[in-house]
């Protein structure tokens, strides 16, 4: 049985990171800026493979910040 939370906990992650790609796809800034946060996101999604309950902190932070419009600054 508990495999089977394990199961639906990596689901919901997984849905949430979708929906966070989808996001930052969405959004009008500066394609080096995109480029960050699509980085941020794929460090997320290594992290969820290793240590799930780190991962799902580390996007609670990153939806929080997008929430708020907090992006970083464009790399040069």
């Amino acid at each position: 049985m508990e495999h089977d939370g394990q199961l639906e906990l990596y689901a919901a992650v997984a849905d949430q990171l979708k929906e966070a790609h989808a996001r930052v796809r969405a959004l009008q800034v500066p394609e080096g800026v995109r480029m960050a946060l699509t980085r941020k996101l794929l460090v997320i999604t290594a992290a969820a493979k290793h240590d799930l309950a780190d991962a799902t902190r580390r996007l609670d932070r990153f939806t929080a910040d997008l929430d708020a419009g907090r992006v970083p600054d464009e790399e040069r």
